[in-house]
């Protein structure tokens, strides 16, 4: 019998429990110990990736929550914490392509141990091993081949944005790194946050790949501002990979994210003009100005490489539904969302589980009026591009 679970499989560390640096550009209150609270008894996510598990100063706190008993190990893989939420322990590495691209790539690995030796192999490549998202001076099949040898599986991070991602910054197809042997081997690619299934199915290549929508948070509240609902059989990493290759039914049933256009890299950019393009057609030098000073927009780049003239969408594709976060929410700050957390459940419970009776119950009648038009996609966007945001518009 298969179940459904709320997954997000890109959330990062900014620093130990002990307040040594990981993630430089990351909250450090984004430590492994916090984010598993947040995510189980605040956002309500029943699986998450954290991708900075092979710094030593993660692995020293899984070690000391593993002894304390404030979660296990499961023999099915992966690590469970109070008895409800299931932790993958990752790894995002960046690449250095022979093209010069760079490329950053997640490793997800079943066992601890697994990752602890996967550490030690990388300290040989990686400058400071401590801290993430390091540049490794490997290729992409190279780093393949290593976290298929520790056991691991590897899948391209965000894969159109302009900066260090697969297509965005390094290739037009896999065939220029990978060969079609090694590519079957990854199951899985990220989407990103400025892109979603329609921009993604104009690249036959991806038929196959296993579309997943994360969250790439940078600080607790951002955890599950993207993230999937998994149909398994049972909470453990055989399981989460059986999904991911859609193996014995298991899949992804539904892709959560923000609409590509409140992506801060969704469109084109020109630095000389400090403006964001609009239109059909990929921009790629500034039509206004004729600067070659463009960031190339997730949309622009697509357009550029798409061999598809419209969407082609395998049978196995699951719906892509834009959610809005509580956050992002416009008139809902931390002081209302800590009063939901308390009144009414998780996040999870108040975007889906709770009927709209136990809502007016639990919260104001004007915080009803806007979780309501969420609910229901009651409003529109405002384009993001050059690095900012777009916005929500009730």
């Amino acid at each position: 019998m298969l179940k459904q679970y709320f997954a997000d499989l890109h959330i990062h560390i900014g620093g130990g429990s002990d307040g040594s640096p990981v993630k430089i550009t990351a909250s450090r209150k984004l430590n492994f110990p916090n984010i598993l609270k947040e995510a189980a008894f605040k956002k309500g996510l029943d699986i998450i990736g954290i991708i900075d598990c092979a710094s030593p100063v993660v692995l020293k706190d899984i070690d000391r929550m593993l002894a304390a008993g404030e979660m296990r190990e499961l023999a099915e893989g992966g690590i469970l914490y109070s008895d409800q939420l299931l932790v993958l322990p990752g790894a995002e590495i960046e690449s250095r392509e022979k093209n010069c691209g760079q490329v950053h790539y997640l490793a997800f690995f079943p066992r601890i141990k697994q990752i602890k030796n996967f550490s030690t192999t990388m300290d040989n490549y990686i400058t400071n091993i401590t801290l993430s998202s390091q540049a490794a001076s490997l290729t992409g099949n190279e780093l393949l081949k290593i976290v298929d040898y520790h056991g691991g599986i590897l899948i391209p991070a965000h894969i159109f944005t302009p900066h260090k991602s697969f297509y965005g910054r390094a290739f037009s197809n896999y065939s220029q790194v990978f060969s079609d042997e090694e590519w079957d081997k990854i199951p899985a690619i990220e989407l990103g946050l400025s892109a979603d299934t329609e921009m993604a199915d104009l690249m036959p290549e991806l038929a196959a790949k296993t579309f997943l929508s994360n969250s790439d948070a940078h600080s607790l509240p951002k955890i599950a501002r993207e993230y999937n609902i998994m149909e398994l059989e049972a909470l453990n990493f055989k399981s989460v990979l059986k999904a991911l290759r859609r193996e014995s039914g298991h899949r992804i049933s539904k892709n959560y994210g923000l609409n590509p256009e409140l992506g801060k890299y969704h469109r084109s950019h020109c630095e000389d003009c400090d403006k964001i393009f609009s239109g059909s057609k990929a921009v790629l030098k500034c039509p206004d100005c004729g600067s070659d000073k463009v960031v190339v927009g997730v949309k622009d780049r697509i357009l550029e490489i798409a061999e598809n003239p419209s969407p082609q969408h395998p049978a196995h594709r699951p719906e892509y539904i834009y959610q809005v976060p509580l956050l992002d929410i416009p008139g809902i700050g931390k002081k209302t969302a800590a009063k939901l957390f308390k009144n009414c459940g998780t996040e999870m419970d108040v975007i889906h589980n709770l009927a709209q009776t136990e809502l007016k119950e639990c919260m104001s009648s004007r915080v009803f009026k806007k979780i309501k038009k969420a609910r229901e996609h009651d409003f529109s966007f405002q384009s993001g591009g050059g690095g900012t945001y777009g916005k929500v518009i009730f």
